[in-house]
């Protein structure tokens, strides 16, 4: 599609598949590279120390890049890691900000384990990979917003057809189901045991075509505790409605488990 997603995937596959971090990193980054990976350290050195010990912890590595767009200076890619021959299974998604030069100056991720079962039967990751109807990424990034603002933020869930099918809402969440009923009996069982899920935060909104990406704060309270967690959505438009949808979800640990400045 571009520069922008070209010089990110290069970086995702030389750095972590091909493990030369020092050479990709030097290759794809600008004059600065901030780091929302909580493990990882600003800057390039940061970069490299952490790959370092990540491939040599991690010798066999498997890395897939399902999905990936551009929208303006920003890269989102959607990847599966398979590492040590199954060892470990992750799904991230990230997004990257750019400079002029389509080199990478800011970095987010969400990484979660793979499920190996899901409410709706679906893998975390399958489904459509293409963007298409390029010419209404404005507006299926305004329906998203709607959405995240009257019904992920503002718990209205009478608006929920306002935004989602009625007819098709492919669901990737391992712990829900598919449709509107799926979603709201999720939503009940977290009422049933005391909880409540609310977007705090929406940190971007960014899209091509059909499909959407959001970068949120989350915080689920319940009777125990309350978590805050870090969320892309990944949302796929159609005709106007939201059709299908994947996220990634991290809870955020405690600042003081930090080396650089938190999630966001």
């Amino acid at each position: 599609m571009g520069r922008r997603l070209d010089n990110a995937k290069a970086l995702y596959m030389e750095a972590i598949g091909d493990g030369n971090a020092e050479e990709a990193i030097t290759k794809y980054s600008g004059a600065r590279y901030t780091q929302h990976s909580t493990p990882v350290k600003d800057g390039r050195d940061g970069f490299i120390q952490f790959f370092a010990e990540f491939t040599e912890r991690n010798p066999i590595r498997d890395i897939e890049i399902v999905r990936s767009f551009e929208d303006g200076q920003y890269v989102f890619l959607h990847v599966v890691q398979n590492l040590n021959n199954g060892e470990f299974r992750y799904v991230t998604a990230d997004i990257f900000d750019t400079d002029d030069d389509a080199k990478m100056i800011e970095h987010w991720d969400i990484i979660a384990e793979m499920a190996d079962d899901t409410v709706s039967g679906h893998s975390q990751v399958d489904g459509p990979t293409e963007p298409v109807d390029l010419d209404k990424t404005e507006a299926n990034k305004a329906l998203v917003r709607g959405f995240l603002h009257d019904v992920s933020a503002g718990g209205d869930t009478t608006k929920l057809t306002d935004y989602v099918s009625t007819d098709t809402y492919i669901q990737h969440n391992p712990l829900v189901g598919d449709g509107l009923d799926g979603f709201r009996t999720y939503l009940e069982q977290l009422a049933a045991d005391g909880k409540t899920m609310t977007y705090t935060e929406i940190h971007n909104v960014i899209g091509c075509g059909n499909f959407v990406a959001s970068l949120s704060k989350v915080n689920m309270s319940g009777p125990e505790a309350d978590t805050d967690m870090a969320v892309i959505d990944l949302f796929r438009v159609d005709d106007g409605k939201i059709v299908e949808h994947w996220d990634v979800i991290e809870e955020i640990t405690p600042e003081e488990t930090w080396v650089n400045s938190g999630k966001f």
